[in-house]
Formats: C-alpha cells, sequence, structure tokens
C-alpha cells in the first residue's frame, strides 16, 4: 500500500534526501573551514581536518545542488569512512558506543548516492536535458 502512495514520488523524495544530507554535509565542512553555522574553532586548511573540511564543503554542496554527485559521493563516503575507522574505531567496535552513527550513516547514505546518481533536480539533469 505504502509503495502505490510514494512509489510515484521516489525521484523526488530522493532528490529531497540527496539535498539535504549535501547541505548538511557541507555545514560540518563550514564549521572546520569558517566556524559557523555556531561559533566553532576552526582548523587549518593544510591539515588532515583542513582536507576533510574541503572535501565536507564541497563535496557537500556538489551532492546538494546535483554537479557530479556520483564522484562527490564517493568521495565523501570515503571519507567517513577513514573518519570512522580514525577517530572511532580505536574507541570500540559499535558505533552506538563510540560515538561513530553519523559518521557511519553518511559513509553509506553517501555510497547510496554514489550508486544512484544526481537524479531529478539536479544540475547534472539539466545538462543531460541538453
Amino acid at each position: 500500500m505504502m509503495d502505490r502512495f510514494l512509489g510515484k514520488y521516489s525521484a523526488y523524495l530522493y532528490a529531497i534526501l540527496r539535498i539535504v544530507a549535501g547541505l548538511m554535509f557541507a555545514m560540518h565542512g563550514s564549521q572546520k573551514l569558517f566556524g559557523m553555522p555556531g561559533h566553532r574553532p576552526t582548523v587549518h586548511l593544510a591539515s588532515l581536518m583542513g582536507v576533510a573540511g574541503v572535501i565536507e564543503l564541497v563535496g557537500g554542496l556538489m551532492i546538494a545542488v546535483g554537479l557530479l554527485a556520483s564522484c562527490a559521493a564517493f568521495i565523501a563516503s570515503g571519507e567517513m569512512a577513514v573518519a570512522y575507522f580514525m577517530s572511532h574505531f580505536p574507541r570500540g567496535f559499535l558505533p552506538i558506543l563510540n560515538q561513530g552513527e553519523p559518521a557511519v550513516l553518511y559513509c553509506f547514505l553517501f555510497l547510496y548516492i554514489a550508486a544512484q546518481g544526481s537524479g531529478v533536480w539536479s544540475i547534472d539533469a539539466l545538462r543531460r536535458r541538453r
């Protein structure tokens, strides 16, 4: 029943998921690089966290607008896997116990977006129409 109701909107729901996830990820990068939103300390651009901030900001925006979203999401997925294994895994295996849930969720969400592509409501879709 829900498939009949929501199934016809799946392309648009996927686009909303891609846009929201990309914007949220970009905000992680803007916090690292610019200290906002909020008043966070910034990181040095030439550090591992600086590179992570650039991937998060630029990659998140690319995912959100659907510009080469598959490539950007694949890179973002890899960054989140590295973040999990470098920062969270040493504190224990289970993400629920080592505060790694967001990294794991972003990793697999972006892996899905990498496989699915930009979809509707994207710059890539506009470029394909031409």
